[in-house]
């Protein structure tokens, strides 16, 4: 054996093999008396066989891929289908005082969401008195205020989730400041609760969340005073 062919390398064989595609075709008996290990046993199949077995296993993995891309398109269609409707039963709600009341109930309804509930402040005079214009305290405030994004994680003993109907069963929190039109300072907070831990979750998209909050204070800033002229 001469220096030259101790010299040459895995990486220089296959770069050959790569860039001589003539090669198979005028030594096209190799592909069948080349024996390579199967992937699925240890029974030795040829060249062609493996490649077949190589691409029945990339045409595999496409399925899977495609399934799943239907599987989510399948999903975001839902949701899109089922903000529609949230968004259409605030539309219909002629009674501006029953907005908080629809919004919230109609979120739970399409949502499958167990628990929410939403305090607003700064609301118009007549509006004052309401249940859901009352009993936010100014750190909460000041906390919904300081939100850039929704919170998402555990129930950490917030206030806000004393709003809620049940909060001792409460284990995750999802809290959606609401802000009306380019002022930072929020006018409400929406919190949204599960006993299911993992249902709001540090790590989850936000996005979504973010276009509940602007719906729901566009909708709701029929309950706010006018701007001033």
């Amino acid at each position: 054996m001469t220096a030259d062919v101790r010299g040459i390398t895995e990486h220089d064989i296959a770069n050959y093999l790569a860039n001589t595609p003539g090669f198979f075709e005028r030594h096209a008996e190799l592909l069948a008396s080349v024996q390579l290990t199967s992937p699925h046993g240890q029974r030795a199949v040829s060249l062609q066989e493996r490649q077949m077995e190589m691409l029945r296993d990339k045409i595999k993995g496409l399925e899977f891929k495609i399934v799943e891309m239907i599987r989510n398109g399948q999903e975001n269609v839902a949701i899109a289908d089922r903000l529609h409707r949230w968004t259409r039963s605030l539309l219909l709600t002629t009674d501006a005082a029953q907005l908080p009341e629809v919004l919230v109930g109609q979120l739970k309804h399409q949502f499958l969401i167990p628990q929410a509930a939403l305090k607003l402040w700064r609301v118009a005079p007549l509006h004052a008195d309401a249940a859901w214009a009352v009993g936010a305290s100014d750190d909460v405030k000041s906390f919904a205020s300081s939100l850039t994004m929704p919170y998402c994680g555990p129930n950490a003993g917030f206030e806000a989730a004393t709003w809620l109907d049940d909060a001792a069963t409460v284990a995750s929190l999802a809290m959606v400041p609401l802000r009306h039109g380019s002022s930072e300072d929020a006018v409400g907070l929406l919190v949204l609760g599960s006993p299911d831990p993992t249902r709001y979750s540090a790590d989850m998209g936000t996005e979504f969340l973010m276009r509940i909050g602007e719906i729901a204070a566009a909708g709701l800033s029929r309950l706010l005073p006018p701007p001033a002229a």
